[in-house]
């Protein structure tokens, strides 16, 4: 990082902290969004960064981190938080009248360590428990039941297509042997399928990484949430304001490189068709600030779930 981390609790250290305070450049007096609340460390530090008039509002699926943010929001009045996914920003920012008045979103991509750390949400591969990997579980499938009913062929394409897992067939044909015998319900009796239908291993990842990180993606829509969820924070921003996202895989960050690409480079028009430039920016709606940002070698040391996160910022011309 670049600067000391005084807002990371010892259970969840903030991703990208100080990069992500300057990429928002944040005005004291600015009303600002932060779409993924997880457990505030985010939050907390653009509140410190806020002046008495400004105002912060958060978002999150998971009904554990809205019980921390409303906790925040009796501490400190110029925050409030919305039990909604991101994908919905649009629509709730303009309910309280500020759509195109925001100066800045953030948006952190991906499973939070909190929910990673405890073992009856379902998400790691590393600690028994339920098969759920619902970020809101309140509603929804959980990855137990889409796995008992799901299509082999079904299986294979998403553990393919958001795991990037090259052996996704055997693993696919493995839970399908697996859950005619007994059914799959808890994460290391799924972990040691995949497990055993790998042929080869990578010494360097554990061989249910890709795969968990695939069911996670699909129960939670994940992907097409992000799709929408950009256009809604573009939506969101007043001129000049920013837009920083932070992904933690290749999928999310080539998605967020090409809409921010896209929308800094505007319409493609046939070559020939008599287009003035004032048209031509007209279509630009961002302008990209930087390069793509990594975490220094100092973060990872403190935080290895931070080796893989990329933050990319953009602002609304």
């Amino acid at each position: 990082m670049s600067g000391t981390n005084d807002y990371a609790s010892p259970e969840h250290a903030s991703v990208l902290l100080n990069e992500c305070l300057e990429g928002l450049a944040i005005a004291p007096e600015g009303i600002y969004v932060d779409a993924t609340f997880g457990r505030g460390g985010h939050s907390r530090a653009i509140l410190a960064s806020l002046g008495d008039s400004g105002r912060l509002i958060a978002f999150d699926r998971d009904p554990q981190a809205i019980e921390e943010g409303k906790a925040l929001a009796n501490q400190d009045a110029r925050f409030s938080i919305i039990h909604s996914p991101f994908s919905d920003m649009a629509e709730q920012i303009d309910k309280l009248g500020l759509l195109g008045k925001v100066k800045g979103v953030l948006m952190d991509l991906g499973v939070s360590s909190p929910q990673l750390d405890q073992a009856d949400r379902g998400f790691s591969f590393l600690r028994d428990g339920p098969l759920d990997m619902r970020m809101d579980t309140s509603s929804g499938l959980s990855a137990a039941q889409w796995l008992a009913s799901a299509e082999e062929q079904d299986i294979a394409q998403v553990i393919k297509e958001f795991g990037e897992e090259k052996f996704g067939k055997r693993i696919a044909h493995g839970i399908v042997n697996a859950r005619q015998l007994t059914p799959i319900t808890r994460t290391l009796q799924l972990a040691k399928i995949i497990d055993e239908s790998v042929p080869v291993k990578d010494k360097f990842k554990h061989p249910a990484t890709r795969s968990f990180q695939a069911i996670r993606i699909y129960i939670n829509a994940e992907l097409d949430q992000l799709r929408e969820g950009l256009k809604a924070a573009v939506s969101l921003l007043a001129p000049h304001g920013r837009l920083a996202v932070i992904s933690f895989h290749s999928l999310e960050d080539r998605l967020v490189k090409r809409f921010m690409k896209d929308q800094s480079q505007g319409k493609a028009y046939p070559v020939g068709l008599p287009i003035t430039a004032e048209q031509i920016d007209a279509d630009r709606v961002l302008k990209l600030i930087g390069k793509a940002i990594k975490p220094s070698q100092a973060e990872i040391d403190i935080n290895v779930r931070a080796r893989s996160s990329v933050l990319r910022v953009a602002e609304k011309r």
